[in-house]
């Protein structure tokens, strides 16, 4: 009856979703801007961290356009509740990385994370969903109360680097996980020049981790 009266529409078209059919209809999918690095053992994703942070491995699913589809399933995720987004693109992603080697040799799936004011008002992580989903599809754990974040930053979305940068030094790892010697995957939604992701990493590296591989939903360009 509530999918009569409030049928699921698809978050692209907006056009009602067949049975089968999750978050977006087949046509909107199949038009979704790809990156996916993991395919073809693209290092354009590694790259940005050169110097920076040592990475093992680093993929993103989609290329961010602005006022594109990705932005608009971005916007949909983070400001409108539907979480189910993130749950999707996890799932995508984490069939994709389960079938390649390097990815099976991570032992934990960690997300970036938000303050706790952020997340009453939003009601969740956006990330949440995606890496658990990850994790799921890898065999391994997913460890969300690791990696904590201490004060409230506003969007760090097109911030030049320097300014993202010192926003993000507002991260602390719990004192009572251990992550000595694991290879750990951090999640994030979105990469732009990376300084959020980098100092997440250099966090998990100074309290033990070996080595830092990466995952997002998508990429600036």
């Amino acid at each position: 009856m509530l999918n009569i009266l409030f049928p699921k529409l698809c978050h692209g078209c907006k056009n009602k979703l067949l049975k089968g059919e999750e978050v977006l209809c087949g046509a909107c999918r199949h038009d979704l801007p790809l990156q996916c690095h993991h395919r073809n053992n693209d290092t354009a994703m590694q790259a940005i961290f050169n110097g920076r942070i040592p990475v093992s491995h680093a993929t993103a699913l989609l290329q961010f356009h602005k006022k594109g589809i990705t932005q608009q399933l971005l916007h949909d995720l983070k400001y409108r509740k539907q979480e189910q987004i993130s749950f999707f693109f996890g799932k995508w992603l984490g069939d994709e990385l389960a079938e390649i080697a390097a990815y099976n040799e991570i032992d934990l799936v960690i997300p970036v994370p938000i303050h706790r004011k952020k997340r009453r008002q939003r009601g969740y992580n956006q990330v949440t969903g995606f890496g658990a989903e990850i994790a799921k599809a890898l065999d391994i754990p997913f460890a969300e109360n690791v990696l904590l974040k201490k004060s409230a930053t506003k969007s760090q979305v097109f911030k030049q680097r320097f300014t993202r940068f010192t926003d993000t030094e507002v991260f602390e790892v719990a004192s009572n996980h251990s992550i000595q010697g694991k290879h750990i995957l951090i999640v994030d939604d979105i990469v732009t020049t990376g300084a959020t992701l980098e100092t997440c990493g250099n966090h998990l590296l100074a309290h033990g981790a070996a080595q830092i591989s990466l995952a997002t939903m998508a990429i600036t360009l």
